[in-house]
């Protein structure tokens, strides 16, 4: 039990030192020698752990379980539809352009449009995404908070595509933090009929 427990906390350093390989070379740049450089310790033991690629994989993986997570546990702390659609939006916007956790998820995204394997969790991902919005708009609904334009659905998929743009103008320093929650909340407000900022202090 110790040496598995020993080997799990191994693998999850040499998960970190991929991540901050990927930040500081891209992962088109990528080496084994970066991420063993990274992690102190020799080409060859980075090995026994996988391959380039299946190492870079196992960390989109878990980057992509480590945001959904999070940001679900944001929308779970409301019981009302409202609170939960505002924590969902503030919660998925990157904090800027050094915020790690975005930075992670769209390095490895162009990946995705060789990789039939990066493709199926890029698909996930948004996915998942897509099913947390459609499940606050129908609460709304179901609350009478919101009055929805079009089906919950069709409204959820529109709000991760615009998310999904806005992300690269954050990590670019073209847009801030704000300027994209402002934006997104424009959306809900004229899309449920509610508004997220009534009796709210500024992002």
């Amino acid at each position: 039990m110790a040496a598995k427990k020993g080997q799990q906390a191994r693998r999850a350093e040499l998960g970190a030192a991929v991540q901050r390989a990927l930040m500081t070379r891209g992962l088109e740049g990528l080496r084994l020698r970066d991420i063993a450089d990274e992690a102190g310790v020799t080409p060859a033991a980075v090995l026994y752990y996988g391959d380039l690629d299946a190492l870079v994989h196992e960390t989109y993986q878990r980057a992509i379980e480590r945001y959904s997570e999070q940001r679900e546990t944001a929308t779970e702390a409301f019981a009302d539809a409202p609170g939960k659609l505002r924590a969902c939006i503030e919660r998925g916007v990157a904090d800027g352009p050094d915020d790690a956790l975005t930075r992670l998820l769209f390095e490895y995204w162009p990946r995705c449009l060789r990789d039939p394997r990066a493709a199926a969790l890029d698909s996930a991902l948004t996915e998942r995404q897509i099913a947390l919005y459609q499940g606050i708009l129908v609460l709304g609904q179901a609350q009478g908070s919101f009055t929805l334009t079009d089906p919950p659905r069709l409204l959820a998929a529109s709000i991760v595509a615009m998310e999904d743009g806005y992300q690269m103008e954050v990590l670019a320093g073209r847009r801030s933090r704000t300027e994209v929650i402002t934006a997104l909340q424009a959306y809900a407000r004229a899309t449920t009929g509610h508004d997220l900022t009534a009796g709210q202090a500024a992002s």
